[in-house]
This record gives C-alpha cells, structure tokens and sequence, in this order.
C-alpha cells in the first residue's frame, strides 16, 4: 500500500501542545486532489499542507493548502509551520535548504526567511503575496449575532466590521473589552444567514474579533471563528492578524511608518499563540506585511494512501 510521511507542529508558539497544530506532508508527489482533502478531513486540523516540486524551478516549492472543506488560496500558520518543517531537511526536491524560500500557492509567491538559533531552525517570517484590500462593511447586529454578545459591545467608533485580506479574507470587527472577547460563543444558525448575505468572500464568513491594549494600541487579543469551515475557533490566524494589521496601520494618520505588532490569540480556548507582525506604511499605502512565529515539533509518521 502506499504510503506518506507526514510531519505535525504548533506553530505561533514555544510550548508543546499550545499554538495552532498543522500537519504537512513533506513530499505529496503521488497524492491527488482527492487524497489530499481526505487527508485534512483525518487530521481535522484547521489547515493541512501539501509540498510538491514548484512549477517554476527558481522557487523552493508549490504548497497546497487545504483545511476539512476545501483547498484554499493562503493562510499565515500553514507557511510558518511548512518553512519550519522545511527547514529540517538538507535538500528539497534535489536542492538545498537555504535561509531563504519561496513558495508557489495560489495566492500567488510567499517569500520566506527561517528563523535560526544555535540549535537550528525555530520558526519563520513570511511575507504576505497580495496587499491589502478591503471589502463590504458588516452591520454590527450581524457580527454580535454570529458570536452570541450583545449589539453595543461591537465598537465601531474606530470602523464598522470590514471584509479585509491579504491573500484571503476574513471580516474583522473591534469588541470594547477582554469581557466581551471572552464571552463570545458562535452560533452556528447566525453564520448560516451571515454566509448566505454575503457569499462569494472566499471561506463561509470567518469572524476575526478583537481588543486593542489601551496602553498600546498595536498590542492586540484576538479570537477567530469559521464554524462554516469546521473551525469553531482557531488558536492562531496568521493571514487574519496581517489583514487586520495592514488595515490599522493603514488608518494610522501617520503617511510614512513601520508598526511593530503584537497579537495574542488562543487564550480562552487554553492553545496561547503569539503572532508578531511588521508592516511598512509608504506614502499613505501599506507596502509590506510580515508574520513572524516559532514553531515546535510534535508527531511524525506515515500515512497509508
């Protein structure tokens, strides 16, 4: 029978068992389309990753991402976790394992640095392959509707809940306190109404709340929900936390900034991740996102295909 190795890490984290769990099949020559979603089904993992030669051979590798439903365009942790995972090996596909990578995705090119300690590989910086662009506004009853909390707890004297994305779009809205972040359940039948009123936004409208810290407003706690794609809560969303922060800075009064970004997700469901960010602000337009993470290994094995 045959088989595929495949590798499991957390990722936004420096503890086992805390941070977002991802698995990669290093190599998935030989797998089809099929296998691949049925293989994320078995992991039930947010998302899972596939690496297979790139297209174009001065890149490192195509990577497909899929998550339980479907395949989807880009995501932050699948990138840190699969560099990560990468950057174990000698070669791929026949090349060496430099400091630097380049991803094929359908988002388009991710660019790569690993991260290095003395022991090795820690994690990654990955830069974000499309700017930012942003969506329809959401009535704020919808958002409160969709995570089970009360209207005037949406703040919108800073905006209204917003579809954003750099590479896949997330709506992102603004609670007035951890109280409020805390309290925040879905409900599946709200998503449902919420999905049908704006479908075609890529996932089934995935909510990525959030609280800024008074004493610095680019330090942030944040939640994310996709019940509709088998995510009831994911513990750490790096392609949400680059949308919202390219969206902040590029609010910002500031014409010309480089922001330094602190989000913290996964408290309230006990994975604690930490995801930093660095966005280039020029002339009014963001220019540049980075997502930076560690990464810690957990299983490895194969799988019989």
């Amino acid at each position: 029978m045959p088989t595929a190795d495949f590798v499991t890490v957390d990722v936004f984290t420096t503890e086992r068992f805390a941070g977002n769990p991802l698995a990669v099949v290093p190599d998935a020559r030989g797998l089809t389309d099929r296998q691949m979603q049925q293989i994320a089904i078995e992991f039930g993992y947010a998302e899972s990753t596939f690496v297979l030669p790139p297209e174009n051979p001065d890149n490192s590798a195509r990577v497909r991402i899929f998550t339980p439903t479907m395949e989807i365009p880009f995501a932050g942790h699948p990138n840190v976790g699969t560099a990560y995972v990468l950057g174990q090996r000698a070669d791929l596909f026949g090349k060496p394992v430099t400091d630097t990578l380049r991803f094929e995705e359908i988002a388009g090119l991710v660019e790569i640095r690993l991260l290095r300690e003395a022991t090795g590989v820690i994690g990654a910086t990955i830069r974000a392959p499309r700017p930012l662009e942003i969506g329809a506004e959401i009535e704020p009853a919808l958002i409160a509707g969709c995570v089970s909390i009360d209207t005037k707890h949406i703040r919108t004297t800073a905006h209204n809940p917003v579809f954003a994305s750099v590479g896949l779009a997330f709506v992102i809205a603004e609670l007035d306190g951890l109280d409020a972040l805390a309290a925040a359940r879905p409900n599946i039948t709200i998503f449902h109404e919420a999905a049908a009123r704006h479908a075609g936004a890529g996932l089934d409208f995935p909510v990525f709340l959030y609280v800024r810290s008074p004493e610095n407003p680019f330090a942030i706690r944040a939640r994310m929900f996709a019940p509709l794609d088998n995510v009831m809560e994911d513990p750490a969303t790096g392609s949400a936390s680059a949308a919202l922060s390219a969206f902040l800075v590029t609010r910002a009064p500031q014409m010309d900034a480089r922001v330094h970004v602190t989000i913290e997700q996964g408290v309230e469901m006990g994975r604690r991740s930490i995801i930093e960010l660095d966005v280039v602000k020029t002339a009014g337009t963001v220019t540049d996102v980075t997502i930076t993470g560690r990464c810690v290994p957990v299983m490895r094995g194969s799988l019989d295909v």
